[in-house]
């Protein structure tokens, strides 16, 4: 193609694997399909590499929250079900990808989540074959058995800092009645307590620091940052290499094999620019198909999120170190000798399962409780009470809801649209309410008490269903856990089938939450290196046939 023709080649031989993206699955893979070095990888990454501090300070995420050199920074469209609000969606752009900047929380999902998909059709994604993949990533700070793996790339710990406010909030979830639950990722994942983290020493623990970092040495592994992604070049029904831009050039690359692992925003972007996904519209854009494939961007799925906040009595909470200097010096010196203390963690301590219906056969609601609370937070960032303050979050994990990521636009620099079409079914509403009266019943029990002066938001006037339905119009977001646009399935409708092959094109698969047919319940992080871990045991066995 002419495109090709006009690139600057960037070696003379093709490689054996192309992977784009060096998120939390791309740098599972690279690292995995380069580990024998014998076959030649290269991993393309649109933004810089990991160096900046605030990346491995735990409690610095809230720093990369808005910032554009290392995020994203993608809006929705309208959601007409919150009052045409835009969401705002931060995604990594960086080595690491999201695991870069994310809130570091390790939980799986629930073994039935695993289950539904292998019934749906992807055979060989059931829980207990998947369960080895999750070991063989890990590194458990707490020792190896039937759940948990010790030795693998990934650190999984216990958060080392003993703070009382999150120590009563597990003592009032007892005394409503919630059961303690020490492992959310072992044999049962309902009831309450403290979460695992991926810190390892007080820095965080991406997949770029556990997966790359130890591969970034060998000679058949090239990593290119500022390199982005324009185009899958697909000729004769196979992948054929890449088009990107890097260093101001446009450049081509060669390979035996693509793997997409831009993401569930970008991955089926890049497919669509690419021509592969629903013909019609991409015609309307002025994109030729070299694939029909309708479901590409579609099956979008989330969980949804809502901050009930409560002024702290005690000058215990993250707001109190971020409005005095002196106390931010404190912290800073207690982490540069110990490193340990309130920088060592992320603001993010306990939380737990619930059923919003005991009919059900597993948790649809996630709780989790954050030392800060904030005026308002939005692409142009947050800022904390000028008081003691926290906040305790319902999730809907569980949605009915299911979106859309289409284009604006034939450049693959423009962002895409997404849209999420939220809180638009009745059970979403009543989980989510559900949530909010489970949260407020925890925070009224005799342990908390001494803590929380008021409640600050939606505060206690709002009580009806009627209300709380409002102040979930008003507040209510995404827990930027979204997955399902390139859905993996064994059906002719699927994108991607249970070997992640894309359906229809050869020598090409999608390796990230977008291939997810359903999301699972609980924070993605873990299953997407779960997927990676698998997808490179698969991408190998192949290579050997």
């Amino acid at each position: 193609m002419s495109d090709v023709s006009s690139a600057l080649p960037l070696d003379g031989a093709p490689y054996d694997f192309i992977v784009i993206g060096a998120g939390s699955a791309g740098s599972v893979l690279a690292a995995r399909l380069s580990e024998d070095g014998r076959r030649k990888v290269l991993l393309l990454e649109a933004g810089p590499r990991d160096r900046n501090p605030w990346i491995h300070l735990p409690m610095g995420y809230s720093k990369l929250y808005t910032d554009g050199r290392y995020n994203w920074m993608y809006e929705s469209e309208p959601e007409s079900a919150l009052h045409e609000r835009v969401l705002y969606q931060p995604r990594g752009k960086v080595l690491g990808g999201s695991s870069s900047i994310n809130g570091m929380m390790y939980v799986r999902g629930n073994a039935l989540d695993f289950d539904d998909w292998a019934r749906a059709g992807c055979a060989g994604w059931a829980y207990d074959d998947v369960l080895p993949y999750f070991r063989k990533a890990e590194d458990q700070s707490r020792g190896e058995n039937r759940w948990h793996g010790i030795g693998g790339p990934l650190k999984v710990s216990d958060q080392s800092f003993d703070h009382e406010l999150p120590n009563a909030l597990c003592r009032a979830a007892a005394e409503a009645g919630l059961a303690r639950n020490e492992d959310f990722n072992g044999a049962s994942q309902d009831g309450f307590g403290y979460y695992q983290m991926n810190i390892h020493n007080g820095r965080r623990w991406s997949a770029a620091r556990g997966y790359l970092a130890p591969a970034r040495k060998r000679a058949n592994l090239r990593i290119l940052t500022g390199a982005r992604a324009e185009r899958i070049v697909v000729e004769g029904g196979a992948a054929r290499g890449v088009l990107f831009s890097h260093g101001g050039q446009r450049r081509y690359a060669a390979a035996g094999e693509v793997v997409l692992s831009a993401g569930t925003i970008a991955s089926p972007q890049l497919l669509m620019v690419s021509g592969i996904g629903p013909a019609e519209a991409l015609r309307e854009h002025g994109i030729a198909s070299v694939r029909d494939l309708p479901e590409v961007g579609a099956n979008l799925q989330d969980h949804t999120c809502i901050q009930l906040m409560f002024r702290c009595t005690k000058p215990i909470t993250v707001n109190d170190i971020a409005n005095s200097l002196a106390r931010r010096i404190g912290v800073g010196l207690q982490y540069a000798l110990t490193r340990k203390g309130y920088l060592a963690e992320t603001g993010i301590y306990v939380g737990g399962f619930a059923r919003s219906d005991e009919s059900q056969d597993r948790p649809d609601i996630q709780m989790a409780m954050a030392a800060w609370s904030v005026v308002e937070r939005t692409a142009k960032g947050a800022r904390q009470h000028p008081f003691s303050g926290f906040s305790f979050s319902p999730e809907h994990v569980n949605p009915d809801a299911r979106g859309a990521v289409t284009l604006r636009s034939a450049d693959p620099a423009a962002p895409p649209r997404i849209a999420f079409n939220f809180f638009q079914s009745e059970y979403d509403i009543r989980a989510m309410t559900f949530g909010i009266r489970l949260v407020r019943r925890i925070s009224e029990q005799p342990a908390m008490q001494p803590y929380i002066a008021t409640e600050l938001q939606p505060g206690k006037d709002v009580q009806s269903d009627a209300e709380i339905l409002q102040f979930i119009r008003d507040k209510a977001g995404s827990d930027i856990h979204a997955v399902g646009t390139c859905r993996m399935g064994a059906d002719a409708g699927a994108v991607v089938d249970p070997r992640l092959r894309l359906n229809g094109v050869s020598g090409l698969r999608v390796v990230d939450a977008s291939i997810m047919p359903r999301v699972v319940r609980g924070n993605t992080h873990a299953a997407v290196v779960m997927i990676a871990e698998k997808a490179a045991d698969m991408i190998l066995a192949d290579a050997r046939r």
